[in-house]
């Protein structure tokens, strides 16, 4: 699915990253969203803040599938310099173990004369602000349902010797793994503006009739869904939480916006739209399509270029080209 969702000040932030990278920094906490570990892991932030310990947070972990979080878990504790942790941003004494961790990840820093120097990242709307205002004990930073509320770096103190410097939500041009775009849509990471909510459901039902048909069922009081296809699925959701429109036609468009409401709020169960086998292999493909497009890209241009040399020398010299061509018979 076609992203477009860049805007100015997450450009900002990304200079912001870079300014920290040079001013010092000893551990990177990237916020995850644990419905969405994988996709929610931003690679922009990866090349800007290569070769740093870093603490994998896997937020919302209270809506996200008990199971599959751990494997997400024993992914990333298995990462060289990583640590992971599965936390509900408003519970404070889960929240305090990521100061324990950082310490443990740059053990030669602390005191007042080395603090531990923390920057916290993370897509937009994935509760970095929450996280803040939980570990100091106050409204540091500000709260909503809606991604980019944080506009600008924020330093805060959670500690004599422990400094926190938050920057905004921030995606990444390009969204590559054409799931994992659906699954941003889906989690609620990108403004609604930015993608068709009828579309984003149809792959949202794609996914949740193999992994979690019960859910489907108990919720919506289906029956078989076998034999339904993605939007057969979704007509007869919108006629059972009454999404009609004149003449008992079904309202898909607010069929979808009800699924992607009730998929976030946790009402059809807690629910991982991925494990870590199945974005190695979204990660492959869009790997794949990438080299083929590239190699395609490159294929075109070297035409281009081979026939402006053709042309050129056709154009200055014909002569010396028609001898060529005597000889070569």
């Amino acid at each position: 699915m076609a992203i477009n969702w860049f805007p100015g000040h997450m450009n900002s932030t990304r200079n912001a990253i870079n300014e920290r990278m040079r001013a010092g920094l000893d551990v990177v906490i990237e916020m995850l969203d644990a419905r969405i570990p994988g996709s929610s892991a931003n690679p922009l932030l990866a090349q800007l803040t290569e070769g740093k310990p870093t603490l994998k947070l896997l937020n919302k972990q209270d809506l996200a599938d008990p199971e599959r979080t751990a494997l997400w878990m024993a992914h990333y504790n298995a990462l060289p310099d990583t640590r992971a942790i599965a936390l509900d941003a408003s519970i404070k004494a889960p929240a305090q173990a990521l100061i324990k961790a950082c310490r443990e990840l740059a053990p030669l820093r602390g005191g007042m004369v080395k603090p531990v120097r923390v920057l916290i990242c993370g897509i937009p709307n994935v509760g970095k602000s929450t996280l803040i205002n939980t570990l100091a004990s106050k409204r540091a930073a500000k709260t909503g349902d809606e991604p980019g509320i944080t506009k600008i770096e924020q330093k805060i103190v959670l500690a004599e010797d422990f400094y926190l410097f938050d920057t905004p939500g921030m995606l990444w041009p390009r969204i590559a793994i054409e799931e994992s775009g659906y699954n941003l849509a889906a989690s609620g990471a990108i403004g609604r503006n930015a993608f068709e909510e009828d579309e984003v459901a149809l792959e949202l039902l794609d996914y949740l009739r193999v992994h979690y048909p019960a859910q489907l069922i108990e919720r919506y009081k289906l029956g078989d869904i076998s034999g339904l296809n993605d939007e057969e699925l979704l007509t007869a959701i919108g006629r059972k939480r009454g999404a009609m429109l004149s003449g008992g036609r079904v309202n898909l468009q607010k069929a979808a916006e009800v699924l992607i409401y009730e998929f976030r709020q946790c009402i059809l169960g807690r629910i991982t739209l991925e494990t870590p086998d199945e974005f190695k292999q979204w990660a492959a493909k869009a790997e794949a399509a990438e080299a083929a497009r590239k190699a395609k890209a490159d294929a075109r241009k070297a035409r281009r270029k081979g026939s402006g040399v053709r042309e050129a020398s056709s154009g200055s010299a014909p002569e010396a080209e028609t001898e060529d061509e005597a000889s070569e018979d």
